[in-house]
C-alpha cells in the first residue's frame, strides 16, 4: 500500500526497501530460558525484525553442530542467506552433549571455547564501532552490529560447557548500544538478575517429542 493509499484511519502496516540503517534505542540485555520450544524461534523473530530495519545483526549458535534427528540444511540458514544484514555462525559439536551418540565431553567444550572465542572478538569488534550509525549490511560481524543473538549460550552455561560467571561478566561490559539476546537453558538464569532487562520463560505444556514425534522439515529444522 502506497502513502497516498493510507487516508484516514485505513492505514495499515506496510514493508520498504531495507536500507542501513541504525536504531535509536538499543542497548538492553534479553534472555529467553525454559524447557518450552520457542526460544531460538523467538531470537530469530527478532533478528528478522531488526535486519528488515536496516542493522546489523548476528546469531552465534552454540551446541546446534547437527544430529542424526535433522538435515544437515536449515531452513532459518537459508532464510538467513537470503536477508541483508543478517548473518550467522554455528559453533556446535555434531550431536547433543551427553546423549548417548558416542560424542565426548571435551569435543563438546573445545567447540564452545571456541564459540565463546569468538563472541569476544565479535565484541570487540563492536566496542570499536559505533553502533549509533548504520553499518554495512554485509560486513564482517567484527566490524561491529547492532543486535547479537547467542543462541543457546545459557544452555552451555548450564551444562558447564562455558563458564556462568564468565557470560555475566561478558554481559556487564557489552557496548552500551548493543542489544545483546542470550537463549537456552532449562535451569533459571538467577545470575543475570542483575543485568537482564528482559527474561521470558518459555514454558513447556505438552510436546509432540513426548508422543514419539521427531523433529520435522520446516518446523525444527
Amino acid at each position: 500500500m502506497t502513502d497516498s493509499e493510507q487516508t484516514g484511519d485505513a492505514r495499515r502496516p506496510a514493508s520498504g526497501p531495507i536500507e542501513p540503517s541504525a536504531p535509536d534505542e538499543f542497548g538492553l540485555v534479553q534472555a529467553f530460558w525454559g524447557d518450552g520450544k520457542g526460544k531460538t524461534t523467538a531470537a530469530l523473530g527478532m533478528a528478522f525484525r531488526a535486519a528488515g530495519h536496516g542493522y546489523r545483526v548476528h546469531v552465534l549458535q552454540f551446541m546446534k553442530g547437527g544430529a542424526d534427528s535433522v538435515e544437515d540444511v536449515r531452513g532459518e540458514y537459508n532464510a538467513i542467506d537470503a536477508m541483508p544484514g543478517l548473518s550467522y555462525e554455528n559453533t556446535g559439536h555434531y550431536g547433543w552433549h551427553r546423549f548417548a551418540d558416542g560424542t565426548d565431553d571435551d569435543e563438546h567444550a573445545a567447540q564452545a571455547a571456541g564459540g565463546w572465542a569468538r563472541t569476544r572478538e565479535i565484541l570487540d569488534g563492536c566496542d570499536d564501532a559505533d553502533l549509533t550509525a548504520p553499518l554495512d549490511l554485509d560486513g564482517d560481524p567484527t566490524d561491529g552490529v547492532h543486535m547479537l543473538v547467542l543462541d543457546e549460550v545459557l544452555y552451555a552455561a548450564n551444562r558447564g560447557l562455558l563458564d556462568a560467571d564468565e557470560v555475566l561478566a561478558l554481559v556487564e561490559e557489552k557496548p552500551a548500544d548493543l542489544e545483546l539476546v542470550l537463549t537456552g537453558g532449562h535451569e533459571r538464569p538467577d545470575w543475570l538478575d542483575d543485568v537482564a532487562d528482559l527474561v521470558t520463560n518459555v514454558r513447556k505444556e505438552r510436546h509432540p517429542i513426548e508422543a514419539g514425534q521427531r523433529a520435522r522439515k520446516g518446523t525444527e529444522f
